[in-house]
């Protein structure tokens, strides 16, 4: 189910454009496309632009992988420049969001405001029937009830930060890898002696790469360090600005001493305060419920019956969670969870499953009252 085909062409007489990055993943999806007899045009995207210290830029070295694999596989081959479109609807909007506090996730919105948004225009200018792209995901359904599925890699499923994508732009979307592993991935990349065969995984946010992400944010905004405090009140240390820090967070605190690690459970970004105790399995890190905003769902209909029942997550890899979406008012959903979660983080993304189907999901606005707050104890089915 994850190339789902909406007209009655032939794969002959079917232009792809594949979105590719210079990683293995788009480079093995163009591959398998050409084999499939379609029409297959290569199409790089340059969305940051900036020198490393040896004055090399990394789009330039990425965009020379690309056309090295599409000499190899005998395709056409273009680049776009999207850096405007990227300032203006990602990375201003990433920026913006740390100087409040929060650690926003750029992936989702580079999904949806560029992937699948100017880039799925693009491949249509031309000429494309369809956009592919390397993601870990599949679609099903019909042209007029597309469904965005997992991938069959669970190691690998990207459908977390696909799921504020427009539902229609699917019905012009293909992921060719998305029912593979990517181990068999690797291996028919090795098979066809692709340059991008052994290439290591990108992780971490595209426009920081390896750099220091404290130095990096230090060129635009300005931080005011101030205190760690614990749950009584008391300073324990000193951090270098709140939105550094996460609740759940371990390492980078610099805080020691006997008994258990300390954790980052809570902030006040008014106050300039972190708030931090001990102990993984803290009650100040769990919450049973969760407000979110930002609503979108793939099939275009939220849910009307409620309580309506499925499962979801609160970040990435993390495994499914059973929930209960108790209602949806003036664009908040309230979800109950059925097991205490974790570190739930404001701004943050929950998306909504009905088993491998990704249905949707929002912005967490506010977790509900921590089970420190309650004077509640933790099940015993809790785990970290």
């Amino acid at each position: 189910m994850n190339n789902v085909k909406t007209d009655s062409k032939s794969n002959s007489e079917t232009t792809v454009v594949v979105g590719m990055s210079g990683g293995v993943d788009s480079s093995v999806c163009a591959l398998l496309l050409k084999q499939q007899g379609y029409r297959v045009i290569g199409l790089f995207m340059k969305n940051w632009e900036e020198q490393d210290e040896h004055g090399v830029c990394q789009a330039s070295k990425e965009y020379a992988d690309v056309v090295r694999v599409c000499g190899q596989i005998g395709i056409p081959y273009y680049s776009v420049n999207f850096i405007k479109e990227y300032q203006e609807n990602v990375f201003s909007h990433f920026v913006e969001e740390f100087k409040k506090g929060y650690t926003p996730n750029p992936d989702i919105l580079c999904n949806r405001e560029i992937k699948f948004k100017v880039l799925l225009q693009k491949a249509i200018e031309l000429g494309g029937d369809f956009l592919a792209t390397g993601h870990y995901c599949q679609v099903g359904g019909h042209v007029d009830s597309m469904k965005l599925l997992k991938g069959a890699d669970p190691g690998k499923d990207q459908s977390y930060f696909l799921y504020a994508i427009n539902g229609q732009a699917l019905s012009k979307v293909m992921f060719p890898i998305g029912h593979m592993l990517k181990s068999e991935l690797r291996e028919i990349a090795r098979q066809n002696g692709l340059a991008t065969s052994e290439k290591k995984d990108s992780t971490g946010i595209c426009f920081i790469g390896k750099r220091d992400f404290k130095q990096f944010l230090g060129q635009y905004i300005q931080y005011k360090a101030g205190n760690f405090e614990n749950l009584k009140g008391e300073v324990v240390g000193q951090h270098d600005g709140a939105a550094f820090y996460t609740p759940g967070q371990r390492r980078g605190m610099g805080i020691g001493g006997a008994g258990e690690a300390w954790f980052v459970v809570g902030k006040d970004v008014e106050r300039n305060v972190v708030f931090v105790d001990q102990g993984i399995l803290h009650p100040a890190l769990f919450c049973d419920t969760v407000i979110a905003t930002d609503l979108t769902w793939i099939s275009g209909v939220a849910p009307s019956l409620f309580p309506f029942r499925c499962r979801s997550k609160v970040r990435y890899r993390q495994p499914d969670q059973h929930c209960v979406i108790e209602k949806i008012v003036d664009g908040k959903v309230v979800v109950a969870f059925d097991v205490p979660q974790r570190a739930v983080t404001p701004r943050q993304s929950i998306v909504f499953y009905d088993g491998d189907v990704c249905l949707g999901g929002g912005m967490i606005e506010s977790p509900g009252p921590s089970y420190h707050v309650q004077g509640r104890e933790l099940p015993s089915v809790v785990s970290p």
